[in-house]
């Protein structure tokens, strides 16, 4: 046994901390007086927690004073630490009566704790933990808090969220049973606890990712101005995660043109520009060039994106220094633009800021017949006639390889 290691038999099955007032009911289990004292009284609970088994009265508690004394003497060795390595029967055995206990109100917050602290641990713990229902039972507490707008329990239950996560199959079936739980993670989103955004936003994503056309079709103006105020609050360090994972939730729901059309309304181009003249990683620019091809196929998202004084200047400023997939994002923006929104002011601005030298550069640097070099060719063969006194555009280069 490590040394640090709580011994397994002077933890309660109940509470999980080492028993102070050990008792033997009638079953042969043994609990902490205050514990089982409570699951009787408080929850009206008439069986022994562990084996289902009948109890009748607090009469048939017998002191365990042989264990009592054990404990004692391991604890004034400065041994004390939380329980960490259990078997998978035990560990499961655990989390199903703590699940029971989340119905108790005077044991919820206590059976929370405890299964944000398992939950902590390790892979394995986890496995476990989702075996026997623990995701459901979470969801469940956060709808709850939701509902009842109350904040108890709700950060350990996010927490143990957090930790064990939601699989392809749980994401579907709690969508199904629990139509409110994209409302709740969004409520969470609007609070001040950093760490509680974070989860809440991990969550909505993987969520989100696995809903089906008509959850997505149902999303409210309200869910994507929540999740544009992720986007706002770059500035915080902490939240950096989060931003990623609320560019995700919007590439994920902006394949509906009703969706698209809400996030415009609610500034989100003008957004997703500021953010990345903040200069993000490399994945997060992908991630926002994704989303603004997406919105700048409607002219409403075009002209949000014009309007903004330094976009085109941006999107051309990232071609040819971020990756492959920022390139063809950017060429396609840029295409939308000058098929759909050519003005004359746009198309003195597009070489001002460099964008015609950059197209030639397409054309320059990719082989024949190439996706970015066909795009690149059809846009300046489309303005030819306003850029060809550009001192970088050569004429030749868009007859030399016929498409």
């Amino acid at each position: 046994m490590d040394d640090h290691e709580v011994p397994h038999h002077f933890i309660c099955p109940i509470s999980l901390q080492i028993m102070k007032d050990p008792v033997t009911v009638a079953t042969g289990i043994t609990y902490d007086r205050e514990s089982i004292q409570r699951w009787q009284l408080h929850g009206q609970n008439k069986t022994c927690p562990v084996t289902n088994q009948p109890l009748t009265n607090t009469s048939d508690f017998t002191p365990n004073h042989n264990l009592r004394r054990l404990i004692q003497a391991w604890s004034v060795s400065d041994q004390v630490r939380p329980p960490s390595k259990q078997s998978s029967l035990q560990m499961k055995e655990i989390a199903i009566n703590l699940i029971k206990n989340l119905k108790l109100q005077d044991l919820q917050l206590e059976s929370l704790k405890s299964l944000e602290n398992f939950a902590s641990q390790s892979d394995n713990i986890r496995i476990s933990l989702k075996e026997v229902g623990v995701v459901r039972a979470m969801v469940t507490i956060v709808v709850s808090c939701y509902q009842n707008g109350t904040i108890v329990g709700l950060k350990e239950a996010l927490n143990v969220l957090y930790f064990v996560g939601f699989s392809q199959n749980e994401s579907r079936s709690i969508l199904a049973e629990h139509d409110r739980i994209i409302n709740s993670l969004t409520w969470v989103l609007g609070f001040d606890d950093t760490t509680m955004k974070l989860h809440a936003i991990v969550l909505l994503k993987d969520i989100i990712n696995q809903a089906k056309s008509n959850v997505l079709e149902r999303l409210k103006p309200d869910f994507f101005k929540t999740i544009l105020h992720i986007l706002r609050q770059r500035d915080n360090n902490n939240l950096g995660q989060g931003i990623k994972e609320a560019l995700h939730v919007l590439l994920n729901t902006c394949s509906w043109p009703r969706n698209c059309s809400t996030m415009i309304q609610a500034q989100a181009v003008f957004e997703l520009v500021e953010l990345e003249l903040s200069s993000p990683d490399k994945g997060t620019t992908e991630l926002i060039m994704a989303v603004l091809f997406h919105l700048c196929s409607s002219a409403d998202g075009r002209a949000q994106l014009l309007g903004h004084a330094a976009s085109i200047a941006l999107i051309t400023k990232r071609m040819g220094k971020v990756s492959q997939k920022v390139d063809e994002r950017a060429l396609m923006i840029i295409s939308l633009i000058s098929k759909f929104s050519a003005t004359d002011g746009v198309l003195k601005e597009m070489v001002r800021v460099g964008t015609v030298e950059k197209l030639c550069m397409v054309l320059q640097v990719n082989g024949r017949h190439s996706h970015p070099r066909d795009k690149a060719s059809e846009i300046l063969k489309r303005h030819s006639n306003v850029w060809k006194d550009s001192p970088c555009l050569d004429l030749t280069l868009l007859t030399r390889y016929p498409r």
